[in-house]
């Protein structure tokens, strides 16, 4: 089944728009989705997620395995209809939240074993046990188990990194292809190249994974400690090596000016829990920049929250009533400034699409990155 169609590809960088299929919907590529890791995005309700608006959302396998279960997840006839969320739904395998758990997880060549961070039971899951999970989730899209290093690693933990996800991501497969899904509808698996900020490792883990044929593949292994520059040109290099009529999905990434750089470099996929998470801390982003709205300077400030016109919701709150909500511990604070987020990071993905449509991606990317931090792609 082919999920993903290529449309269009700019002339002056990789950047790239495309339609990736699911049964929940057809999803315009390049796009964001909001991280909803129990099933839930932060303060929001499904049909504000949808109305932002989002035909995705990415939720996490780990913490869904923990809480509710799988057996409360089958009961319910899956994660979308437990969540009343008929959008698609993109599950993270939870090796990353895993591997960050030091001193309560063990590698072996057959899986990890971990302790819950709740109550420290012991559990063991292997890659064939993974895809089961999400098979019980019912995720449109799966990701495969992987160890994911952190950024500055070294040069044999990243190989070892790289050998047993490529291992791991074989048993998946496999597995993947010998199982069926549950509620009736397709599901699709994910391998994740591994690699370090090596160009060499990263080119033996794309070759290795590519043998596999998945119908979508994801960078792993990023935004966890190196720097900016090593993102990108790793990204843009990783992207080069992975087939042209298939998604590409560049995990944990990032601020809105990394998936403006990244589009560039002909990423098609992203999540990240910037937007949720900055928000919840007062920080709002706006096409001219980030407002701090804690900030003593808005107390008087009546102005819109952001009047660029993206968002209309947040024209209908000031700086000031936004300040004071935040200054009271108000839930509706928390509230407006995730939609406004939310809404800033999925409209700025839309831009990029038509910008590259339009073929003045380049243009339009520059004028931003230069209003936005003073840069280029």
């Amino acid at each position: 089944m082919k999920i993903f169609n290529l449309e269009k590809s700019c002339s002056e960088t990789s950047a790239r728009t495309g339609v990736l299929s699911t049964d929940h919907g057809d999803i315009q590529t390049p796009f964001f989705m909001p991280v909803g890791t129990y099933g839930a995005v932060k303060t929001q309700s499904s049909d504000e997620i949808k109305n932002l608006p989002s035909r995705i959302l990415l939720s996490n396998t780990y913490h869904l395995f923990l809480r509710p279960g799988t057996e409360i997840l089958e009961q319910a006839g899956g994660l979308h209809k437990f969540m009343n969320w008929n959008g698609a739904i993109l599950t993270d395998s939870g090796g990353f939240q895993i591997f960050s758990l030091k001193g309560f997880r063990e590698i072996t060549d057959d899986g990890v074993t971990f302790q819950s961070h709740l109550n420290g039971e012991k559990h063991h899951l292997t890659p064939e046990r993974v895809v089961d999970i999400q098979r019980s989730i019912g995720s449109d899209f799966m990701m495969m188990l992987d160890v994911c290093p952190p950024g500055d690693a070294d040069h044999k933990t990243w190989i070892d990194a790289l050998e047993t996800t490529t291992r791991w991501a074989k048993r998946g497969m496999e597995h993947f292809r010998n199982t069926d899904p549950l509620y009736g509808y397709h599901q699709t698996l994910l391998p994740i190249v591994q690699g370090g900020t090596n160009p060499e490792l990263r080119k033996r883990s794309a070759g290795e994974l590519i043998e596999l044929d998945a119908d979508a593949y994801a960078i792993g292994g990023l935004a966890v400690g190196e720097s900016k520059p090593e993102l990108l040109d790793i990204s843009e290099l990783t992207a080069s090596l992975l087939p042209k009529d298939k998604s590409r999905y560049l995990m944990g990434v990032g601020t809105p000016a990394d998936l403006v750089r990244c589009v560039a470099r002909g990423i098609d996929m992203f999540d990240c829990v910037m937007p949720t998470r900055n928000a919840r801390n007062g920080q709002l982003f706006t096409l001219n920049g980030k407002v701090n709205i804690k900030n003593a300077k808005y107390k008087a400030d009546f102005s819109p929250i952001d009047d660029t016109g993206f968002a209309p919701m947040s024209e209908q709150y000031s700086k000031s009533y936004l300040h004071h909500l935040f200054r009271t511990n108000e839930i509706l604070g928390l509230r407006i400034t995730t939609q406004q987020n939310l809404r800033f990071y999925i409209y700025l993905m839309a831009e990029m699409r038509k910008a590259i449509l339009n073929d003045s991606f380049k243009l339009w990317a520059n004028n931003f990155l230069f209003n936005y931090d003073g840069g280029k792609i």
